[in-house]
């Protein structure tokens, strides 16, 4: 057994090893890992934060950067209106849209382009239609100069197959002039027109393409079997990848009616279809087209276009706030 005196000296040799091991170095680190580790359990851990508010459907990431004016306001601040491009000008849609961008000469400088000169003699036949082929990049080279905003109207056109007689019943049969085909005219020719304006620097493109692309099996797609909603979208997602500011207008069923008298509706996905109203004047797509380079809201958006009834609803005025309720990119 140990005697009282081992004991008491073996006690104070153990204290003071104890005493030394926290004044030397590693008995520092300990100490401080210690307390650092302390300290960190006292900070406010970031999933004890107040919770984030829900994501807005009008909230896009593209939107989380520095607000940009829309193009014209942009141009008016800068000491000019924009030029802006309208291809497919002498199509019934492309016509409307050249009108209303002559008749706002305060706010824009307009172009056109037509593919061959009994187009251009019915928009006028000024020195701002260009004649050009958009299968062939460097045609449509001295209209794509200079602009700063682009709306693409063009679109293959199916042609009705001679001798069918409708007293007969049945069905017309279609076909697309050689070259002329929906591969040629609404991909190729299509990205041909992105593909320039951006290597320009334009501020944003307008595409106008067709509800429906959704469905493989949709009738559009049997017409001529050109596969038009097929590569129209293909051309869409070219342009949403392309990096350049857009907007992509996918519209309705167009009629030959006034515009500016209907109430009208966006929706994605072809949701618009499973419903009575998908259909929309050409003088209302054309109004948006327009609208779409005012507002920073209308950028990198993708949307399908329809309005109610005549009558039905109230017409719409405020296309700021039918740009900013679409939350989709594609």
């Amino acid at each position: 057994r140990r005697s009282d005196k081992e004991r008491d000296s073996h006690s104070a040799r153990r204290l003071t090893r104890q005493q030394l091991s926290l004044h030397s170095p590693e008995g520092n680190r300990a100490e401080m890992t210690t307390a650092a580790a302390a300290a960190t359990m006292r900070l406010s851990s970031p999933f004890k934060a107040p919770p984030l508010r829900p994501p807005c459907h009008r909230v896009l990431p593209s939107m989380r950067v520095p607000r940009r004016a829309g193009l014209a306001v942009s141009a008016s601040a800068a000491g000019s209106p924009p030029t802006v491009l309208v291809t497919g000008a002498g199509g019934r849609t492309g016509q409307i849209v050249y009108k209303k961008l002559k008749e706002r000469a305060d706010q824009f400088v307009a172009r056109g382009l037509v593919r061959t000169p009994d187009s251009k003699g019915k928009i006028g036949g000024g020195d701002d239609v260009f004649i050009g082929d958009i299968r062939d990049p460097g045609s449509i080279a001295p209209a794509i100069d200079g602009i700063d905003a682009l709306i693409i109207l063009t679109s293959g056109v199916p042609k009705m197959k001679p001798g069918f007689d409708p007293s007969k019943g049945g069905r017309p049969e279609f076909y697309f002039e050689e070259g002329s085909d929906p591969e040629q005219v609404d991909w190729i020719g299509q990205k041909n027109q992105i593909d320039a304006a951006k290597s320009i620097g334009v501020k944003q493109i307008v595409l106008v393409g067709s509800m429906g692309g959704t469905d493989i099996n949709h009738p559009l797609n049997k017409l001529g079997n050109g596969n038009i909603l097929v590569w129209k979208r293909k051309a869409e997602q070219y342009l949403a990848d392309s990096g350049v500011p857009y907007t992509i207008i996918r519209a309705g069923g167009l009629q030959d009616k006034d515009g500016g008298v209907r109430e009208l509706i966006v929706g994605k996905d072809d949701e618009i279809l499973k419903t009575e109203t998908k259909t929309i004047a050409r003088a209302d797509v054309a109004e948006v087209c327009i609208q779409a380079l005012l507002f920073e809201e209308a950028k990198f958006k993708a949307f399908d276009l329809a309005s109610k009834p005549e009558g039905e609803g109230t017409p719409t005025t405020d296309f700021k706030s039918v740009f900013a309720q679409i939350a989709t990119r594609f």
